[in-house]
């Protein structure tokens, strides 16, 4: 064979396998959507109880309780006894 004919053959190789990813990718693609198609329509009523769960849930700028604070001193202490 000659240096050309090997080239050639390595390209089509290449060009195949890629090919073969893409396919699969695009395949796999396809089957993620199909499938979030599928369950938004089955279970729709629980994605709309999660949108007005929030309203009962802590506000995210407030800390840690006292007794969660009081916990943590405890523990700090304690670590902080045992290294010396």
């Amino acid at each position: 064979m000659t240096s050309s004919q090997l080239l050639l053959e390595g390209v089509e190789l290449m060009l195949m396998g890629m090919g073969s990813v893409f396919f699969f990718l695009a395949l796999l693609i396809l089957c993620i959507r199909l499938m979030a198609r599928v369950i938004e329509r089955f279970a729709p009523a629980q994605h709309a109880r999660e949108a007005s769960a929030p309203a009962s849930v802590k506000s995210v700028g407030q800390g840690p309780g006292p007794d969660v604070l009081a916990a943590i001193q405890l523990a700090l202490h304690q670590h902080r006894a045992r290294r010396g």
